[in-house]
C-alpha cells in the first residue's frame, strides 16, 4: 500500500503544480499541458527502469546464492550394497537364486559371525551353531540344505528373509 501511496505522489503534485500554473496565468495552457506530460513520462520512465533493475538485481541475486550453495552431490550407493540388494530380491523371487544365492551370502555372514563372537564353526559344530542361530535359522542357513525340488519356485519368503537377517545381525 505504502508504494502505490509514493507512486501516486508524485503525479498528484505534478497535477497540482499544472493546476496553479494555468489558474496563475504564468504559461499558456498549451506549453503548460506540454510540461505536464514530459514531467509525467520521465517520472514513470525513471520508475520502470528502477523497478527492472531491482527485479535483475533479484534474480541476479538468487542465482549468485544458488551458486555460493553449489551444486549437491549425488549420493552413490556403494556396488556391494547394491549387488546385496540384487541378491535379496532374486533370492526371494525364485527358490534357485535363494538357494544359490541369497542363502550362501546369509549363511557366510552367520559363520563369520558365530566364528568371531563364540568360536563356533558353523560346519564342524552344527549343534553349538544351531543353538545360538535358532531353529529357524538354522533350518534356512544349515550347510547341507538340500536344492529346491522346483527351481521356479517362489524363493526365501521376504518376511522370513528379514528375520534371517535379524538373527544373523544379531550374533
Amino acid at each position: 500500500m505504502k508504494r502505490w501511496l509514493g507512486a501516486a505522489f508524485v503525479p498528484a503534485l505534478l497535477t497540482v503544480g499544472f493546476t496553479v500554473l494555468l489558474l496563475a496565468g504564468a504559461l499558456s495552457a498549451v506549453r503548460a499541458v506540454g510540461i505536464w506530460l514530459l514531467c509525467l513520462a520521465a517520472f514513470f520512465l525513471v520508475r520502470f527502469v528502477r523497478d527492472v533493475r531491482t527485479a535483475d538485481a533479484e534474480a541476479l541475486s538468487r542465482r549468485f546464492d544458488a551458486a555460493l550453495r553449489g551444486r549437491k552431490e549425488k549420493v552413490s550407493i556403494p556396488g556391494e550394497l547394491l549387488r546385496m540388494d540384487r541378491v535379496l530380491g532374486l533370492g526371494i523371487a525364485t527358490a534357485a537364486d535363494g538357494h544359490r544365492l541369497l542363502l550362501p551370502l546369509l549363511r557366510t555372514a552367520a559363520a563369520a559371525r558365530l566364528a568371531s563372537s563364540y568360536g563356533i564353526d558353523l560346519a564342524r559344530s552344527p549343534a553349538a551353531a544351531r543353538a545360538r542361530l535358532g531353529d529357524e535359522a538354522w533350518d534356512w542357513l544349515r550347510p547341507d540344505r538340500p536344492a529346491p525340488k522346483d527351481r521356479h519356485a517362489p524363493g526365501v519368503p521376504g518376511d522370513v528373509a528379514a528375520r534371517l537377517i535379524a538373527q544373523v545381525e544379531s550374533l
